[in-house]
C-alpha cells in the first residue's frame, strides 16, 4: 500500500509543471575604472534578471566608437547584450523591449549621465530620449522615451 501511495505522489510531482524560470540575460559592461554609477547600474540590472560581467577599461571612447555609438550620444559605459550594444544608463524596461523586439539596429543609447537614471542619484527631471543607432552611420533615431 505504501508503494502505491509513493508512486501516486511521484507521478503527481512529475506531472505538475514547475513555475517558469526566467532565463538570466548575460551582458558584458565596459566602463571607466573611476566610474561608480556603472556598478550601481549593473546591480540594478542584476535585480532585474541580468548577469553583468564588468570590465574596467581605459579606452571606453574607442570601445564605444567601435561599437557604433555616435560620439555625441555616448553614455558612461558600453554594454554588449545578446548581439546588441546598450550604451549609458538605459532603463531595464527599454533594454528588455530591445531584446524582445530585436530591431535591425546595432544598439541603443541614453547619452550622458542624467540625474535619476538607474545607477545615478538625484531626481528625474524631464523626459529621457533613448536613441537607436546603426553601424552604417545613418542618423540616430528615437527608440524610446522615458
Amino acid at each position: 500500500m505504501k508503494l502505491t501511495y509513493r508512486l501516486v505522489a511521484l507521478s503527481l510531482l512529475v506531472a505538475t509543471p514547475l513555475p517558469a524560470v526566467a532565463a538570466t540575460i548575460s551582458a558584458v559592461m565596459y566602463k571607466n575604472p573611476q566610474c561608480s554609477c556603472c556598478e550601481a547600474y549593473a546591480a540594478y540590472l542584476e535585480q532585474n534578471g541580468f548577469k553583468v560581467d564588468i570590465k574596467p577599461v581605459n579606452n571606453l571612447s574607442q570601445i564605444s566608437s567601435d561599437a557604433g555609438v555616435p560620439a555625441d550620444l555616448e553614455g558612461c559605459h558600453t554594454m554588449m547584450v545578446d548581439g546588441y550594444v546598450v550604451d549609458g544608463l538605459v532603463p531595464v524596461d527599454v533594454v528588455k523591449k530591445l531584446l524582445t523586439e530585436r530591431p535591425a539596429i546595432s544598439g541603443i543609447t541614453l547619452a550622458g549621465m542624467p540625474a535619476g537614471a538607474p545607477g545615478m542619484g538625484g531626481e528625474k527631471d524631464g523626459t529621457w530620449t533613448i536613441y537607436a543607432f546603426t553601424k552604417d552611420g545613418k542618423a540616430p533615431t528615437v527608440y524610446a522615451t522615458e
